[in-house]
Formats: C-alpha cells, structure tokens, sequence
C-alpha cells in the first residue's frame, strides 16, 4: 500500500530565530535574518505556494523594498505585469497619473500571493534559512521569569516537538497566537471597517492601478499576473451585512455597476464558476511590538483597512527593521524598532480611516488621498536613508542575561494553556 510522507522535521532543536507564519512579513523577516548569517525557522500552516486573500496591489516603498533585496527581476520574470499609471476614479471625473519610471522603480507591480509568497521563501531558504509549512506552532513556551524560549509544533503524523530560540518572532497575521500568548497589548484601535469582495477577470495588456470612488461605494480593478485583474467591491461593513449576506455575486456587481458600468462588464467576463472571495472588515489596529523573547511583524503587529493597499509595504517594511533590531540584540534596538513602526503606522492609521470610514464625499476625498500620498513619500525617504541589514555582528543581548538563561527543560510549556488550549 502507498505510505504517506511524514512532513520533515527541524534540523536543530534551537535556533536563533524562530518565526511563526510564512507569508510576506515572515518569509521576509527570514530571508533578511538568514542572509545576516543566523539560524532561522519559519513554520506556516498553509501549503508552499498556497493562495491568501489579497488586493496584491504593493505601493513604491514596497517595491523598493523588493528591488533592493534583489527579488524585483524575479518577479517580472514570472509575469508580474508591470504597472506605469494610476487612475483615480471620482464619479465621473478620472485623473490619470503616470508612474515617474526610475532605476529602482521601473513601475509598481501587484503579484499573485502564490508567485510573492514563493518568491520570498525561496530567497529565505537559498539564504539557509529553514521553512516548514503544513505545521502548525500549537504554543509558546517560557521559563519561569515569562521569557519566551522556544515553541511547540505540531504536524500530521508526527507527535508533537519542542523547538527553542533566543527569540521567536509572530507574523501569523490578524489572530496571531504570539499575540494571544505574549498578551500584546492593543496600543490603539482604529475607527472604521470596511468590507470587500474579490474576484478576478481576464484584462488586456498595459493596464494599470484603476480606483474608483462614489458616495458610500468604492472598488478597484488591479492588474496581476496569468492576464488578469483583481477587482474588489468595496462597501462599508454596516451596508455589506445588509445587502452581501444573501449572495456575494450579485451584490459586487451592483456595486461596481454603479461605480462604472465599464468596471462591472470588465469583472462579467469571469468564468461562470469563478470564485469569490469576502473580507467583512476588521477596525485596525497597531499592537506592542516586542516583549522578552518575542516580537511582532506584519499584520500580527498592525493591521490597516486593504483600501490603501498599504498592508504588504507594511510588512516588508517592518521586516526589514525587525531584523535590523535582532541583529543588535540591544533591548533599545526593539525599543526604536517599535517607534519606528508606530511613527509610521499612525499616519497610515490616520489616514486609511479616513478614506476606509466612506464618511467623504466626491469633494473632498481627492484631498484625503493626496494625505495618503504624502505620508507614503514620507516613509519612501526613511526607507531611502534606512541600512539593509548585513552579517550579523552575533550579539547576544536580545537574549537573557547569562546568569538568568535556563534551560529549555527547566522551561514551563503552554504558558496560556487556559487560554489557547494545549
């Protein structure tokens, strides 16, 4: 009879760093950890290359991000169309904006997530980094002073193992359990929730970024790769429970018919069984990004509404300043790593609630965009004037003190078991 294979295990019982979910913020975080010479374990409970909901649409810091790193030809060797104008929908006024082309910035792109996602794994593992998925970290553990050491992980087929690190990072996304488990604490909620539709149609070559906006309606039409476009419906929360419970269909074309007719026939020419995809919206929100042995990345740290499509910047953003922290090692280090993001993520806070509350009319909201805009060139400056991390100097002081240090088997597991169960 055919065996099944047993999912691979960690090659080392500790690492450096190990780093709870693999997506942008995760595989990233790897990627730049690893390339500065520290052992490093990624786990992610989805399949390699699997698909996630996302308006794929990256923004200039994200980009060059990306180019820098070194992975921008990659992904236009894939297929990811390049993006060189901007159109901005209001009513029945457009405003075409093209992309100041430059040799970091050839134009924007919006990758499929199962061609982004791939590419940075594979960049952390060539850089030696070690990536598990179809795992899943069941809990954290800690001594008996509360720093975390290491976690629990489980898989199908395998009895559950223990894994220690000298610090272990959560970019498991909005119900990260590092979160849950550390007990970070919620720094400030935001004060809006929008919903969106997803779905995807083919599109001619050469277009670009398309933002639509009419009074309490907004929607986006995205280029991506395979020749299709990812085009969302966007509608306050309170108006998706009343109107897109019933059929998901229907409800997105009404909207995007009367944001523009021609954006509703463009997402017709989907498939008949074409696949939908439905985010209800949640407030955002900006979380305590660090505590002993632990730290935060990515959606698990600060969440935004996706009508900016701001999220994937964000997390490769702070991916890059997260490795920068744990290559010092200094507790002051994940101090500034933490003020760095909130001084950011405040204004993208600010000004994403103001677009993602509908509460504009077609007036004024051209004047909350160009505030968007600005705080984007502002974090295109500091990221212009930000080192890339490099060999790793192999401090120790993130870790605990060397007269306090316990060993893993003197460590108390499931360290919120009444909480998140064992």
């Amino acid at each position: 009879m055919p065996t099944t294979a047993l999912p691979p295990r960690p090659k080392r019982s500790h690492y450096d760093a190990v780093i709870v979910g693999a997506r942008c913020a995760g595989a990233a975080t790897a990627m730049l950890l690893a390339r500065a010479g520290l052992n490093v374990l990624a786990i992610d409970r989805k399949p390699y290359g699997s698909d996630t909901l996302s308006t794929h649409a990256l923004m200039r810091p994200a980009v060059l991000q990306l180019a820098r790193w070194g992975l921008l030809k990659p992904l236009l060797e894939a297929g990811t169309p390049l993006i060189e104008t901007t159109t901005f929908h209001y009513g029945d006024e457009e405003i075409v904006i093209p992309l100041a082309a430059g040799s970091d910035l050839p134009g924007l792109i919006a990758p499929r997530r199962t061609v982004l996602d791939r590419i940075l794994v594979d960049a952390a593992r060539k850089a030696g980094a070690e990536i598990l998925h179809e795992m899943v970290v069941g809990d954290l553990i800690a001594d008996t002073r509360g720093r975390v050491r290491g976690v629990d992980i489980r898989s199908a087929g395998r009895a559950a193992l223990r894994v220690s690190a000298d610090i272990v990072i959560g970019a498991d996304g909005i119900g990260s359990l590092v979160a849950k488990c550390c007990d970070a604490q919620v720094l400030r909620h935001g004060s809006v929730s929008a919903a969106h539709v997803y779905g995807y149609a083919p599109i001619e070559p050469g277009a670009g970024y398309h933002w639509y906006f009419r009074d309490g309606l907004a929607g986006s039409l995205i280029p991506t790769n395979d020749g299709q476009a990812c085009i969302v419906a966007s509608v306050p929360t309170s108006l998706f429970d009343l109107h897109f419970r019933v059929g998901h269909a229907g409800a997105r074309i009404e909207v995007l018919e009367a944001l523009s007719p021609a954006l509703a026939e463009q997402a017709s020419q989907a498939p008949s069984d074409a696949r939908l995809q439905a985010f209800r919206g949640v407030p955002g929100y900006i979380r305590q990004a660090h505590g002993p042995g632990w730290a935060l990345v990515g959606d698990a740290g600060f969440f935004r509404d996706p009508l900016t499509a701001h999220g994937i910047s964000d997390a490769l953003r702070d991916a890059e300043s997260l490795a920068l922290a744990v290559l010092d090692g200094r507790g002051a280090a994940f101090e500034a790593y933490q003020r760095e993001r909130d001084l950011v993520a405040n204004q993208i806070l600010d000004t994403t609630d103001a677009v993602a509350g509908f509460d504009w009319t077609l007036n004024d909201i051209g004047e909350r965009h160009r505030r968007f805009s600005a705080v984007v060139k502002s974090e295109v400056q500091r990221l212009a004037e930000r080192e890339t991390p490099r060999a790793a100097r192999r401090t120790s002081a993130h870790r605990a003190p060397a007269n306090q240090d316990e060993p893993l088997a003197a460590t108390r597991p499931n360290i919120h078991r009444n909480r998140i169960g064992a």
